[in-house]
């Protein structure tokens, strides 16, 4: 537990998630006695303005930490497993963006609003890392989680299909994404340095590692494994589909939910579920044709739930299909990070809708 105002370091302020990290804590006025900019050494010398006053950000070094209570780390999980060690060394304690230690049983892998009481635990255990889970995790699941804890026998099983933005890959992703469209308008050809493939006009399975054994791509084996152990139940059966979409910011997800019994779930308490949810919002304009959309979802601190409607391929109140959009570069990253944060300094205020 921090009883006090908290020296905060960022680790990869430079970068898009990093950039929220400022604009969030500017806006959340989270008590801080001092704030550290780390970044490469290319970036050192740099001049940040964060809340009206500039800031000068330092390269990253094992002595980056000495006086840090609070590093939050979002630079990649080679920089996380080479430097988090040497910051809680230090005496800080680290809330890791990356997916280096997520599934380390020893550390916390927490979505405040689902399962923040396990920090209540770690604050009496002193100085440590806590993971941030992957952003396509925490937006489902900000959904997902009431409804199984509503039903008496919870959720059996998850279909779910993700239509990931440019945010996700990062501040290079979104110029790329953002550059195509310039050369369409003029008529050049597109460049694709970073995906390999023209990104505007297409979508593509997500671009990252498969598993040749399974078929299944690392996001969705991440989606998989870290609801396992955000939910502490490892009987759900989960299914998923990751895809990246040509959208710049905020992933969507469509979602097919399976109750252990029928009769669980039906679509009136399913609304009545998620109205009372924190850090959701409803999004269901049927006559409209209104539902989620990321261009709405774009930074906005909630996550957007519509399309909710029973499953008629299943037996009455045990199947469930929800839609989904909710920003990556906040609440799925530097928000939930910065929430953790939070929960972890004595008398700070946790996020409400």
């Amino acid at each position: 537990m921090i009883d006090r105002p908290p020296h905060v370091a960022i680790v990869g302020c430079t970068g898009a998630v990093g950039r929220e990290f400022l604009n969030i804590l500017a806006e959340r006025d989270l008590p801080m006695a001092s704030l550290t900019l780390l970044a490469s050494p290319r970036s050192a010398g740099r001049v940040i303005e964060h809340d009206g006053s500039p800031i000068e950000v330092k390269a990253l070094a094992e002595s980056s930490f000495d006086g840090v209570d609070i590093a939050l780390f979002s630079a990649g999980g080679e920089i996380s497993r080479q430097f988090a060690p040497f910051a809680v060394e230090s005496g800080a304690t680290v809330i890791d963006n990356s997916s280096a230690f997520r599934m380390d049983p020893g550390v916390p892998l927490i979505v405040p609003e689902i399962n923040g009481d396990v920090l209540d635990e770690f604050r009496g255990r002193g100085p440590g890392i806590i993971a941030n889970p992957n952003c396509s995790t925490i937006i489902a699941l900000m959904a997902i989680a009431p409804l199984h804890r509503a039903a008496p026998c919870g959720i059996q099983r998850m279909v779910i299909s993700t239509y990931q933005a440019a945010s996700g890959g990062g501040a290079a992703m979104m110029a790329e994404l953002e550059q195509q469209a310039r050369d369409h308008a003029a008529g050049r050809p597109l460049r694709h340095d970073i995906l390999g493939r023209p990104y505007l006009f297409n979508l593509f399975s997500h671009n990252t590692a498969i598993d040749p054994a399974t078929g299944y791509n690392t996001e969705e084996l991440k989606l998989i494994r870290e609801t396992h152990k955000i939910l502490d139940d490892a009987t759900i059966a989960i299914t998923a589909t990751c895809v990246r979409v040509p959208v710049l910011r905020a992933h969507s997800e469509a979602i097919n939910l399976t109750f252990r019994e029928p009769g669980t779930m039906s679509e009136a308490q399913a609304r009545q579920v998620l109205a009372a949810a924190t850090g959701i919002r409803i999004v269901d304009d049927r006559a409209a044709n209104r539902f989620p959309e990321p261009i709405d979802a774009s930074g906005q601190d909630e996550v957007l739930v519509g399309r909710i409607r029973a499953d008629i391929s299943q037996p009455p109140g045990k199947g469930l299909d929800l839609f989904v959009s909710g920003d990556q570069l906040r609440k799925g990253a530097a928000l939930n990070a910065i929430q953790i944060a939070e929960r972890l300094v004595t008398g700070a205020r946790m996020f409400t809708a």
